[in-house]
């Protein structure tokens, strides 16, 4: 039963860990099931990194595609810009299809007539010699167009169309019939399964080349490309849809037309035979081109594993022109004929360069096609995803609560190493991409989220134990207990310590002008700054003895300026009392009555002390013990006869000495034997290095030097001179030293007489 109510209590304290962690854990699955673009975002960064850490690797002897490039030495060495005529595009298809390529295709799109032929035939000629040129090359040739086209007869050429969905240059022909093709489709389409219309990227219109061009080639293609949103180009579609009909890309053309006639297209879909959808319209699944059958993304696009740019793809059409290159180069390659020119600015970025020949693109597909290469993410990839999200965060949520936050971890980072080893792996082997980023990310969301909360209930436990002890215990132990419970141990140790006592002047007097709630609230009004203060400089208050504040620095926590700032504390404490007799004279006066200025004294004692947990099992205190707290209680005595408010010991005016010190006597406290040194304090750095203080301690030297020499009548001169310099709270010093010298010039001592005073009060 006992076991019940505990857990029945735990889980009450983990109530609102058990609501922190919900939210994120829900957020998640959310996001689970219904993609944002960030998160696809997040899975193109990690697969990208994936290809650029494992690139596919370009091989020249097995790629089956080249590039003829008109590349900027081609056009600087042909001596014109782009467009060329097109005879000499006729001249490149002759070479090519010589030389045994299997498939021609050109990465350009010639939706006009070639006006540039002519043109340069006639350039700077007279009109009749112009004239007769043009009848000239009419009759050998014909056209540039014509010559073009009878290159096409028998080649293997496929031509590049473009699809558009808002272009007044594209061929709408709405006035055509309903049936009619936008573009000349060369090859047949069949599909099993759901419309591949209804997933393909869709276009409402083209531009095509002139119908000379279109009627000679066997095959036309779309040049489109369907980058993400970030502009790179990742996944290459195969198939286009023209309002009602499928239009193959140029490299899936290039890809039927080398299989020879008779070869066509074969889109598999969701719910086809051998494909489990359960009726939902899920994609495209492949698409056979020719006896070629290629898996694809359910918008009918491949996913390529990209190589670097690698110049050996290329033959730049210099060399074609030149006749300087290896027919071993084109002989059954694919060919495909574009440009890495600069000026015609058909560059794209893909996942492992920033920018590289967009005709590269057709080129890398049809490798890793032959290559037999797979990348791919599968269907179930989102659910392996949310399972491994919601296993690894319901794990940080189980065992949060019992271990560390760095435990947690640890464990954390061994399951989210292990799902990246286990989508690496997918990646290398497999082909597949799974995203490690969503579970990992949002399992970590639940992580940050419980060990805020579980920091935050710590938190709220230590708070406790300030509430509980802040008043009893200085904060500063108040801390150290809450963060280390082991504190609460009896024992001390030996540690140098700067001790304040202050002590209010005739206490006993000034408590029988009030009655018990009076004292109490002057008391309480008296001690609440002079602790603040002891505390903003650092210090410990050990205890308070009626009227009466022991504080000390250096412990708990290390203060290696402990002297010093015990010191400028007492100074703040001097200058509070000031504050506070104002206030207490303007209420006496508004309640006609009088009240007398309240003095007090501060005894400053630097020295090693037991320091620490002091007491029984059962109460105790931190507390400083040891000679030296005896002696800084003595010091505080000491200041009603010396007429100071602050006296410290030769020590703590040895750690400070950049503030204003004057030595007060020499003395002999009761109990002890041997005399120590003891200054009265004036004021901070600035005090003293002001020249008022600088001639006072002179004079007050001079004094002390005089007095030590038996020069009596010297020393009182000194002492009245001193007394016109000093500032009000040390006049008492000056009185005290004109009457202890008056007693020894009205008694002259014997030659035994020591300046040491012997102080025999507490």
């Amino acid at each position: 039963m006992n076991s019940i109510r505990k857990l029945l209590l735990h889980l009450r304290k983990l109530r609102l860990y058990l609501l922190a962690v919900a939210l994120p854990f829900l957020v998640a699955i959310l996001i689970g099931i219904s993609p944002l673009p960030l998160r696809t975002d997040l899975q193109n960064l990690v697969f990208d990194n994936y290809q650029r850490l494992s690139p596919r690797i370009f091989d020249p002897e097995s790629s089956p595609v080249r590039i003829v490039d008109i590349d900027d030495e081609s056009l600087k060495r042909y001596g014109r810009q782009w467009p060329w005529p097109r005879s000499q595009l006729a001249a490149f298809v002759n070479v090519l299809k010589t030389h045994g390529a299997v498939a021609i295709a050109f990465d350009f799109l010639f939706a006009e007539a070639d006006q540039m032929g002519i043109a340069d035939l006639i350039r700077n000629q007279p009109r009749e010699r112009a004239l007769a040129l043009i009848a000239q090359e009419l009759d050998k040739n014909g056209t540039y167009d014509q010559a073009f086209a009878n290159s096409l007869n028998t080649a293997p050429v496929v031509l590049g169309a473009v699809l558009v969905n808002d272009n007044p240059q594209a061929k709408i022909t709405e006035s055509e019939p309903e049936n009619s093709s936008f573009l000349p489709i060369k090859a047949g389409f069949a599909h099993a399964g759901d419309d591949p219309l209804l997933f393909l990227h869709g276009f409402q219109a083209s531009i095509a080349p002139i119908k000379l061009l279109a009627d000679r080639a066997v095959g036309i293609g779309a040049l489109n490309w369907v980058p993400d949103h970030d502009r790179v180009i990742r996944q290459v579609p195969l198939l286009f849809s023209l309002k009602k009909e499928i239009v193959p890309s140029l490299a899936a053309e290039a890809l039927r037309v080398a299989q020879g006639q008779g070869a066509s297209y074969f889109v598999k879909s969701s719910n086809s035979s051998g494909e489990t959808a359960f009726g939902a319209e899920t994609g495209i699944v492949a698409v056979r081109i020719g006896e070629l059958v290629v898996r694809t993304q359910p918008q009918g696009e491949v996913r390529i594993r990209f190589t670097k740019h690698d110049q050996r793809r290329f033959i730049p059409a210099w060399k074609l022109i030149n006749n300087e290159y290896d027919p071993a180069e084109i002989e059954n390659k694919f060919i495909f004929i574009g440009s890495s020119a600069a000026a015609l600015g058909d560059m794209v970025t893909t996942p492992l360069d920033a920018s590289v020949p967009g005709v590269e693109m057709h080129a890398q597909l049809l490798e890793h096609i032959f290559n037999g290469d797979s990348l791919a993410r599968p269907d179930y990839a989102n659910g392996v995803e949310l399972v491994a999200m919601v296993a690894l965060s319901l794990l940080m949520i189980a065992v949060l609560p019992f271990v560390s936050a760095i435990v947690g971890a640890v464990i954390g980072g061994l399951a989210v190493a292990g799902m990246a080893g286990g989508s690496w792996w997918a990646f290398t082997q497999q082909g597949v991409l799974i995203d490690p980023v969503y579970p990992s990310l949002s399992a970590g969301a639940v992580f940050l989220a419980g060990v805020l909360t579980l920091y935050g209930l710590k938190q709220s436990q230590e708070r406790f134990v300030r509430q509980a002890f802040g008043r009893f215990v200085p904060p500063a132990v108040v801390r150290r207990l809450a963060e280390n419970p082991d504190k609460l141990t009896l024992g001390g140790e030996n540690r140098e310590l700067t001790l304040l006592f202050c002590d209010l002047r005739s206490f006993t007097t000034l408590s029988e002008s009030f009655d018990a709630h009076g004292l109490t609230s002057f008391l309480n009004e008296y001690l609440t700054p002079m602790t603040d203060i002891v505390f903003d400089h650092g210090g410990t208050v050990d205890k308070y003895m009626g009227d009466a504040i022991m504080a000390f620095w250096n412990a708990p926590e290390d203060d290696e300026r402990h002297a010093r700032n015990s010191a400028i504390a007492a100074l703040a404490m001097r200058a509070e009392l000031v504050k506070l007799n104002e206030r207490w004279q303007a209420r006496a006066a508004a309640e006609s009555r009088s009240f007398p200025a309240v003095r007090f004294g501060i005894g400053l004692n630097t020295g090693i002390c037991c320091v620490g947990n002091l007491g029984s099992l059962r109460r105790f205190d931190y507390s400083a013990i040891g000679d030296d707290v005896n002696v800084a209680s003595r010091l505080e005595g000491s200041t009603k006869f010396f007429g100071v408010d602050i006296v410290a010991n030769g020590a703590t005016r040895d750690e400070a000495p950049e503030l204003a010190w004057l030595e007060v006597d020499q003395v002999q406290v009761k109990g002890k034997t041997v005399p120590i040194v003891v200054y009265t304090l004036l004021g901070d750095d600035t005090v003293a290095a002001g020249d008022a203080f600088k001639t006072l301690e002179a004079t007050h030297a001079a004094m002390l030097t005089a007095f030590r020499e038996r020069a009596f009548d010297k020393a009182l001169n000194l002492a009245q001179d001193a007394a016109s310099l000093a500032p009000t709270p040390i006049l008492g010093l000056y009185a005290f030293y004109r009457a202890r010298i008056g007693e020894l010039l009205a008694s002259p001592p014997g030659a035994d007489w020591s300046p040491v005073l012997k102080l025999e009060e507490k």
